[in-house]
């Protein structure tokens, strides 16, 4: 089921830029933001720091890792 969206108090320059880019793409202001709001809203979520360190295999010993000179 489709929904009715209003933005109020958008500054005039973003605005602009929405306009702007409406008009490079062929598209009227209200259908790039369509276009804008599915792009961001439906790309996968990126992933944190610390589920890229979890993910990684563990591959040998602290100890390989220290470059600390003694």
């Amino acid at each position: 089921m489709a929904t009715n969206l209003i933005v109020r108090n958008i500054d005039e320059d973003v605005a602009l830029a929405l306009k702007k880019r409406a008009a490079a793409n062929g598209r009227s202001a209200e259908a790039e933001h369509r276009e804008i709001l599915k792009a961001v809203l439906k790309r996968p979520r990126r992933r944190s720091v610390a589920d890229v360190l979890a993910s990684m295999p563990d591959v040998g010993e602290d100890a390989d890792f220290d470059v600390r000179k003694g």
